[in-house]
């Protein structure tokens, strides 16, 4: 029995015998599916509507900031470019985990069953999926709420705890109504919205490429293990964006079975590559005319009186845009978890518990300390778990049973041994625990402090966990991966 609950929506009803009920896209109401599997019935679009949900989710604020960040962490501006690049470039793997949509009909939530076992996966889900997503919606709507403070600021305001409070919860409801809405909403909204993004992002980028100085590098350059740290901890800052979204099947999953993998990976990668290299990069060169500690402010004379409020609707709205993706996945993240709730509520509590971080973040801690410390330690548990997931595809060569895998009886195939597919569980515990010894931000591991703080804990997290789980899954006598016909259907169905 699949742990989710169908959400009411009348215009959906079907009476006996007229045919299975229209898909969301068809009518724009509420998504009614949770995690259990689309019908072949219900699946629409092309894989190049990927590009544009990707593509809005990431000209954003935060991205903004982390590129200027690169600069103030004392990298030159080329260097701050290409660890940008280099960070950006992890978006590959992000295309790759979106292939199983299609084939699987079924969100990434339910798919790791296939890598973990049915009760294996609910711990995953709760961590890995649930967690992870709820501290980044805290993360990106603090990045929006400050954006949204400096237009209150405008109308004369006072922009005290409470008016700070309302913001957040205002900006919060909007992003929750879109995920509540579900994957329809995303498909058609997103489009427009990232036309728009690309409109003022480009006023932006003539503004701040005028004031860039290309030659710049900072007074004390960084050289040797200094700089070889520092470079290290800008990619893993870059590629957490890419690598927070090993649920990428969740907005493939209505794309037709017999969709081009290829195309699927590619218009999700490309969607995520392009701004991310764009947004971060304009924040690296802005840092190098302004003080991006402080970007709100610093950014404001290098632009047209005219567009700077403009400009801050429009870092509301891309992070808006990002964060219902994330929503929407914690959402199916919650009932993957084994809790019997509706998609929709799912998403709410989701909410609820991200504006609370997200006050926290603002009003108690140091947003941007909040910011590097939490987006460089969850690559401990985010390089593995995409390692593992993405060398499962490989060895499947992306197909899957979708509704083998919403079965979670004991008989059913991806139950394993009580529930868990321990060779799967060994890998990613392996992964984290290299990760973990070689990571340098909140602590120092003791292999990072044996080679001079140089932070290796996104390779060693990936290479790990996809050797171990290549191995374990591959071995003589493991069964453990068993490719479907290209049909989709089980072995043996006609």
């Amino acid at each position: 029995m699949a742990s989710t609950l169908p959400d009411p929506c009348p215009d959906a009803q079907t009476a006996p015998g007229e045919g299975p009920a229209p898909s969301p896209r068809d009518f724009g109401g509420l998504e009614t599916h949770g995690i259990d599997h689309i019908p072949d019935s219900e699946r629409r679009g092309r894989p190049r509507e990927l590009f544009s949900v990707w593509a809005a989710a990431n000209v954003n604020y935060l991205s903004l900031v982390v590129g200027g960040a690169l600069v103030l962490m004392g990298l030159s501006l080329w260097q701050a470019l290409a660890v940008t690049v280099v960070g950006n470039l992890f978006w590959l793997l992000t295309g790759l985990l979106a292939v199983p949509g299609p084939a699987a009909g079924a969100p990434s939530e339910v798919i790791t069953r296939a890598l973990y076992g049915v009760r294996g996966n609910r711990v995953n889900n709760a961590v890995t999926g649930w967690l992870i997503s709820v501290c980044y919606f805290a993360l990106n709507l603090a990045a929006a709420a400050t954006a949204a403070f400096s237009l209150v600021a405008r109308t004369g305001l006072p922009v005290n705890s409470a008016v700070k409070a309302v913001v957040v919860v205002l900006i919060a409801a909007v992003t929750l109504a879109i995920s509540v809405y579900g994957h329809s909403a995303i498909v058609r909204l997103y489009m427009p919205i990232t036309l728009v993004l690309t409109v003022v992002f480009a006023v932006l980028a003539v503004a701040v490429l005028r004031h860039t100085d290309f030659s710049y590098a900072p007074h004390r350059p960084l050289s040797g293990d200094a700089l070889w740290a520092t470079v290290l901890a800008g990619v893993a800052l870059i590629a957490s964006g890419p690598l927070s979204y090993t649920t990428s099947a969740d907005f493939s999953r209505y794309l037709p079975r017999t969709t081009s993998p290829w195309a699927v990976a590619g218009w999700t990668a490309l969607g995520g590559f392009l701004p991310g290299v764009v947004v971060c990069g304009l924040g690296a060169c802005a840092a190098t005319a302004v003080d991006m500690n402080d970007p709100q402010s610093a950014l404001q004379p290098l632009l047209p009186a005219w567009f700077r409020p403009l400009f801050l609707l429009a870092l509301v709205l891309g992070t808006v845009a990002l964060n219902a993706l994330t929503a929407y996945s914690a959402g199916l993240a919650l009932q993957a978890v084994g809790i019997r709730i509706r998609r929709s509520l799912s998403v709410l509590v989701d909410g609820t518990v991200s504006v609370s971080l997200t006050l926290y973040a603002l009003l108690v801690s140091d947003f941007l300390d909040t910011v590097g410390n939490v987006l460089q330690l969850t690559v401990v548990l985010l390089g593995p778990s995409t390692a593992v997931y993405a060398v499962d595809i490989l060895l499947r060569r992306g197909r899957y049973d979708g509704p083998a895998l919403t079965d979670e009886s004991p008989t059913g195939r991806f139950w394993y041994t009580g529930g868990v597919n321990w060779r799967g569980a060994l890998a990613l515990s392996a992964g984290v625990a290299a990760s973990a010894l070689c990571v340098d931000t909140v602590y120092t591991g003791p292999a990072a402090a044996a080679l001079g703080h140089v932070d290796l804990a996104l390779p060693a997290g990936l290479l790990v966990s996809a050797a171990a789980y290549a191995l374990l899954m591959r071995g003589p006598g493991r069964t453990g991966v068993r490719v479907p016909p290209r049909s989709g259907r089980p072995p043996g169905h006609p």
